[in-house]
């Protein structure tokens, strides 16, 4: 009888356990135009988060493989997440409404936009947070892409140097394994 109660506490710790273990999905973000966003509804997709400025030397190349990236396999359960951030050399000095608007303009940007943020110190995002805690990489400068599974894990960061074309072959890994996925579930 012991043993059973034990047992039974024990599936309960372990169940309340599991629910509380947190992803990258579990957090909410203001998007670009205000409105308060659950990161739940990217949950079942592949994302690559990145910290995003307009006047970095990183902006030209990295916005434009950014959207080709997302031309490519947006239509394919991903999406990249853009979090604007003045943290780094004060490059993304603008307001959020001009940010969108440059972003759009200049590079025709359709992926997600989020409103500026802190992405490291005691003021960074919570969001941002969990990748750095989770990836054990914290930015040190614009540019720097998180990759995100189906299940909100972190599973690749990489710094601003790193070309997207380097990081393409792991988002089409994980794409595949979901395609298949839900395949099977069919």
């Amino acid at each position: 009888m012991v043993a059973t109660v034990a047992a039974a506490w024990l599936l309960l710790w372990a169940t309340a356990c599991a629910k509380s273990e947190q992803d990258f999905y579990d957090f909410k973000a203001v998007n670009i135009r205000g409105k308060l966003v659950s990161l739940d509804k990217y949950r079942g997709s592949v994302s690559l988060v990145v910290n995003v400025a307009s006047e970095c030397g990183f902006t030209d190349q990295n916005y434009r493989a950014l959207q080709q990236l997302q031309r490519d396999l947006g239509p394919y359960h991903f999406n990249v997440l853009a979090f604007p951030c003045n943290q780094f050399g004060q490059q993304e000095p603008d307001t959020n409404r001009e940010i969108e608007n440059f972003a759009r303009r200049t590079y025709s940007v359709s992926f997600p936009m989020f409103s500026k943020i802190a992405v490291t110190g005691t003021g960074a995002h919570p969001a941002f947070k969990y990748l750095t805690q989770t990836s054990g990489k914290e930015p040190t400068w614009n540019f720097w892409k998180y990759l995100v599974d189906p299940d909100g894990k972190v599973v690749g960061a990489w710094d601003p140097t790193v070309p997207i074309q380097e990081i393409k072959p792991q988002i089409t890994e994980l794409m595949v394994k979901l395609i298949l996925k839900k395949r099977e579930e069919l």
